[in-house]
């Protein structure tokens, strides 16, 4: 059977939206955040790189959303459905590298940069060689020697301050939460805005502290209808009504932060490349890990050399195709400990415009059949927001 034609809505991205953006590390990126709103709640030696303390005065606990795929480009779009969203005190940051969901969750988490805490991919390759999905983690390996930096929920909680994590059920105890998160308390939510804003006011009502929430229906229909869709219209409606909540229901002496993960593009059918479509794009490869906008490569012995070139020529300016080294040199993950770095492919492809690097044959066709995408450099993916109430 003859799958459907891909129907791409419009993104309404500008040119200055596929511009590469670097992570701003230790001065305005996703990794800083924890900390400063740490510095806020008083825990000793946290770092306010933020500069929150002089604007929430007076707050002894903080409520952060991390809405998944609200990048900073998607803002305008979402407010013509959420109007609060145009009414928070904004500013934006970047994401860390790869711009994608469990290197950015980790981030948040730590406040340590991708390299440091060791979460680099959507997939990536154990030393055994087997893949490691972050998602789809459970308990192998363990959490606790995979991701070994410490917690900003850790840190507050040897600090006296309590911490609550507030998101689905059935993310309680993943390797993934775990690497995330490990020092807070779990408060499951079902999967409406509603149970959501009930389980974080909550949480904020019961004393001083931190309380974070996850919400992820705009990356999920983004990924499967396109931004700009009706279905993505109808999640950015969910995200005004869950703001609505908490911005109106927050406590005496409190504040809510809301941020993202990453931003996200829709990703036309001609700006595909697959690698089952492409023979040439798999000579001398052993194993394949990443996602569609950032892919790592491994290599047969000797075979380095050419697959940079070959994936050079077909790609030309659609990717940036570099060696390990010359990724990590970039400084795009920050600091790579020497135990993680086998973790980044031999070869890093960085997707530039709308260009997608699809690996059929070394993952599911469904991946292919997505809309939207992200997880590589330009501003619509590395740009995020960090909103704020009190």
């Amino acid at each position: 059977m003859t799958a459907a034609p891909l129907v791409v809505p419009d993104d309404h991205l500008p040119d200055v939206a596929f511009q590469p953006v670097r992570p701003a590390y230790g001065v305005g990126s996703l990794a800083d955040v924890l900390p400063s709103v740490s510095a806020v709640l008083g825990v000793p030696g946290a770092p306010d790189v933020l500069g929150l303390r002089d604007q929430l005065d007076g707050v002894d606990r903080v409520a952060v959303l991390l809405v998944d795929g609200l990048g900073a480009h998607q803002l305008p779009m979402v407010t013509a459905h959420a109007p609060i969203v145009g009414e928070l005190a904004s500013r934006t940051l970047t994401s860390g590298f790869p711009s994608t969901t469990p290197v950015s969750l980790v981030t948040l988490g730590t406040g340590a940069t991708p390299g440091e805490h060791g979460v680099l991919g959507f997939t990536v390759r154990r030393p055994d060689g087997r893949v490691l999905n972050h998602i789809q983690w459970k308990h192998d390996p363990d959490p606790a020697l995979w991701q070994p930096v410490p917690t900003c929920f850790q840190v507050a909680a040897a600090a006296g301050v309590a911490s609550t994590v507030v998101s689905k059920p059935e993310f309680e105890g993943s390797g993934l939460t775990v690497s995330a998160y490990r020092g807070a308390g779990y408060l499951a939510a079902g999967g409406s805005s509603d149970s959501l804003a009930d389980r974080m006011l909550s949480a904020l009502a019961a004393g001083p502290g931190l309380v974070y929430g996850y919400f992820a229906d705009l990356d999920n229909y983004g990924h499967g209808h396109g931004v700009g869709s009706a279905a993505w219209g109808d999640a950015a409606r969910e995200v005004g009504w869950l703001l609505d909540r908490l911005v109106h229901g927050l406590p005496p002496r409190s504040a809510l932060l809301v941020t993202a993960d990453h931003g996200q593009i829709n990703i036309p059918a001609a700006a595909r490349f697959d690698m089952a479509d492409i023979p040439a794009l798999g000579e001398g490869i052993v194993g394949v890990t990443g996602e569609p906008r950032v892919r790592y490569l491994y290599t047969v012995p000797g075979a380095l050399d050419d697959v940079v070139a070959t994936w050079r020529g077909v790609f030309g300016a659609s990717a940036w195709v570099l060696t390990r080294d010359e990724a990590i040199d970039g400084g795009w993950f920050g600091p790579v400990p020497a135990d993680h770095r086998d973790r980044i492919g031999e070869v890093t492809v960085i997707c530039q415009g709308r260009a997608i690097a699809l690996a059929g044959g070394w993952e599911p066709p469904t991946v292919g059949r997505l809309i939207a995408y992200h997880a590589s450099v330009t501003a619509a993916e590395m740009e995020i927001p960090l909103l704020v109430a009190r």
